[in-house]
């Protein structure tokens, strides 16, 4: 899964045109294709015939506009319920509930922004190049890279919103899922006031519940002990699932013993450095930036088909199926 070999150390081993062309381009290898077939059921029949009921379902909901009926699309949904066709349908309406809710973070997510670009060249949030062991993606979140000074709450989603578009186009991300590591070194006041705690309660949650990602791990190192008051706040806001997945160090020295240091920058005792990490997730995004864009087309014209907890309850025990992720 590393595009960069064990212990290589300098950038130009690989052009940054010869290594987006293979995150673009990578195949699903055999053993993601059993972890697809052990963790979510999928197999020959499971993908033909939910893929056939989806679009199936999409053309004839009165709701739903220009909703993309090609299978990477469709699958990022179906993969997230683990082929339980109601359950993915209802991640559908959520997710374009979410971008429906909470457009200035969620829509116009256009990479050459001027904003946009200068907080992802910033390195504040990018996906690592390589893979771990397990086909995973690791998401690095590095508060110095924000400036909260300059940019707003905002700006702050709508980078993180991009970063998620983009990784839910690809198929190996949406089959192993990602691991999230945040490096709170440098962070701030300024940092913390610059959310209203109860928008970003609503957008944490409504994201966890509505963007269709297999969070499988979340390392926070560097966590002044100032700042345990926030990490609290968080996880008494999302599910028991991502709390007990959710691990604090003090020091990034203990980062390298569960994240393979391959994935990690050298500024978190990993392999490459983090400037060379964001210049080649930036190409990564261009790359994407029409297919991101073009998401703005689909639209939800009502929330009424939602199931609401309640309901949601009731739906599960009548069909009788897991529909947990």
């Amino acid at each position: 899964f590393q595009l960069f070999p064990q212990g290589v150390l300098n950038f130009d081993y690989l052009t940054m045109k010869e290594t987006i062309e293979q995150l673009a381009g990578s195949e699903l290898t055999e053993n993601m294709i059993k972890i697809a077939k052990r963790e979510l059921r999928e197999d020959k029949c499971s993908h033909e015939q939910s893929l056939e009921q989806m679009r199936n379902w999409v053309l004839k909901h009165e709701d739903l506009r220009n909703v993309r009926l090609d299978d990477q699309f469709l699958l990022r949904f179906l993969r997230c319920k683990k082929f339980s066709v109601p359950m993915a349908q209802q991640t559908l309406l959520k997710y374009l509930n979410v971008r429906r809710t909470f457009p200035h973070m969620s829509t116009q997510l256009d990479f050459l922004d001027q904003k946009l670009n200068d907080i992802i060249s910033s390195g504040y949030i990018f996906a690592s190049p390589n893979r771990d062991k397990h086909g995973r993606r690791i998401v690095v979140i590095n508060a110095k890279g924000f400036n909260a000074k300059i940019y707003n709450s905002s700006d702050q989603g709508r980078a993180h919103f991009l970063t998620y578009e983009c990784l839910m186009e690809d198929q190996a991300t949406q089959i192993c899922g990602l691991v999230h590591v945040g490096d709170f070194s440098g962070v701030t006041t300024t940092h913390v006031t610059n959310w209203n705690p109860t928008e970003f309660a609503r957008v944490f949650k409504w994201s966890e519940q509505s963007l269709p990602l297999r969070h499988k791990e979340i390392h926070l190192v560097n966590v002044p002990a100032t700042l345990k008051w926030l990490i609290d706040f968080v996880k008494g806001r999302v599910s028991s699932k991502i709390r007990n997945r959710l691990t604090l160090y003090t020091q990034d020295k203990e980062l390298g013993k569960h994240v393979d240091p391959a994935c990690l920058p050298q500024e978190l005792g990993g392999q490459i450095p983090l400037k060379a990490m964001v210049e080649l997730w930036k190409a990564e995004l261009l790359a994407k930036r029409e297919t991101i864009l073009n998401l703005d087309r689909i639209a939800l014209l009502s929330d009424r088909d939602i199931l609401r907890k309640r309901n949601y309850s009731t739906e599960k025990t009548s069909n009788g199926m897991n529909f947990v992720s």
